[in-house]
């Protein structure tokens, strides 16, 4: 039985036994008599009762931990088993690391300790700091159980007197999701993970589900299991105290829609500190961003791009039909030439086609857009058709539709998906989306 006093390799002192844990594991602060520092050692139970899936996560952790470098994350410091002798008439698994000082945010919130939302944006930018380094790892590590009681906030040192947060427990770690890009170790805490995790898909965006989750328990009290939930999106601006901002960020943080979410912790942490909702970089329809680099505005563009006044005025050809035939070549000069010199049909070709290509040609497609709406239309020979138009707060990105060879634009917005239509090439539409989320981003507020 293992009981304070009790002495691990003849190096780990146990100490105290810390927290409640499923049964087969135990957790506790123990002194390194080596270097006489204090330490964390978890305990895993080699028994019958054991499941296989247990010991995988437990020695993944172990070795993710080891090749983890980051002043936030405790450092790895040993791993070995423990023979039934020793440990109490049971074999079992140790992971040894650092020990960090402090209470749990669950200790925090059940002792009623409310910060101020100043304060819970300094803890969640340094968070964010922490999964920026862990997502951007090749391949990526992703948590995937962020709550309270995974969180400790160490005491102060800084000037500014707030807690230093660090992220602990990586039991449920995830290292291998560049590569098979499915897990079925389904892990995870009801309420904060979202619902891809527990459909064994977990991505990045999947610890920002539950680090937004975690702050809204924090600021409001409540477990995010217990909040009223609306089409899946959690309801808690009721009980917030924090500004609209915070609000709207949270919201995006914990959107149910994965695509909807911040694409990345960096993408969420620069949100964190824009005075309105962050809007993501443009992407595909799988979710992907387009470009991850500057795309240089295209040579002899149809694209006429106008800024003024607090106000982005696009206009463009629609031509849908004559962009699909003029991607096929049939309706250049030298086609419709080649057309008249190599087939005895070549009169009908210009008398049929040409038309067709030269009424599509005059339609028009407009976008207007200013701080509060924004409307798209198209017109052809000066009527106005095709009317949208919604509030520019509201859109979450620009995506392309891959319609072919070409491409055609729409506005994500939070009820639902707004296409001026007209057809682009690839480089046409990459630059006019990079051009729009430009605008949204640093000069629409």
């Amino acid at each position: 039985m293992l009981a304070s006093g009790t002495t691990l390799r003849d190096r780990y002192q146990l100490e105290e036994r810390l927290g409640r844990t499923a049964a087969g594991r135990q957790t506790w602060r123990v002194q390194d008599l080596e270097t006489n520092e204090a330490a964390i050692i978890k305990l895993l139970a080699f028994s019958p009762q054991m499941e296989w899936q247990e010991l995988e996560l437990f020695e993944r952790e172990a070795k993710t931990l080891q090749s983890l470098q980051h002043d936030r994350i405790p450092r790895y410091r040993d791993y070995f088993d423990i023979s039934a002798d020793e440990g109490g008439g049971l074999p079992w698994f140790a992971l040894v690391q650092d020990y960090i000082e402090g209470p749990t945010l669950q200790s925090v919130i059940d002792a009623g300790d409310r910060h101020t939302e100043a304060q819970v944006k300094a803890i969640a930018r340094e968070l964010l700091d922490i999964l920026i380094y862990l997502h951007e790892l090749s391949p990526p590590v992703l948590h995937r159980d962020i709550k309270p009681s995974n969180i400790i906030l160490a005491p102060a040192i800084a000037p500014d007197g707030l807690p230093r947060p660090y992220l602990i427990d990586f039991g449920a770690v995830q290292a291998e999701a560049a590569l098979t890009g499915v897990t079925f170790t389904v892990v995870g805490t009801s309420g904060y993970a979202p619902l891809e995790q527990f459909w064994g898909r977990a991505v990045p965006a999947s610890d920002l589900y539950a680090l937004g989750a975690t702050l809204i328990h924090w600021l409001t009290g409540t477990v995010p299991a217990s909040l009223p939930q609306r089409d899946s999106r959690l309801q808690f601006r009721d009980r917030l105290s924090g500004g609209e901002d915070l609000a709207l960020w949270l919201e995006q943080m914990t959107e149910p829609a994965v695509e909807k979410r911040f694409a990345s912790a960096r993408e969420a942490q620069i949100a964190l500190d824009c005075p309105r909702p962050y809007r993501p970089v443009p992407r595909d329809r799988a979710g992907g961003p387009l470009a991850a680099r500057n795309i240089r505005e295209p040579a002899n563009h149809p694209i006429e791009l106008r800024v003024q006044a607090g106000r982005l005025s696009i206009t463009y050809p629609g031509g849908n039909i004559g962009r699909r035939f003029r991607r096929l070549g049939l309706f250049s000069a030298k086609g419709c030439l080649l057309a008249i010199a190599l087939n005895y049909l070549g009169i009908l070709f210009i008398l049929v086609a040409l038309p067709v290509y030269g009424l599509f040609s005059f339609e028009r497609v407009y976008i207007r857009l200013d701080r509060d709406r924004f409307e798209c239309y198209r017109t052809l020979f000066g009527i106005k058709y095709a009317l949208q138009h919604g509030s520019t707060q509201h859109i979450l990105g620009v995506f392309l539709n891959s319609v072919g060879q070409v491409y055609e634009l729409s506005f994500r917005a939070q009820d639902q998906t707004y296409r001026p239509g007209g057809l682009l090439d690839d480089h046409e539409s990459a630059w006019l989306a990079q051009e729009i989320e430009r605008w949204l981003r640093y000069e629409s507020f």
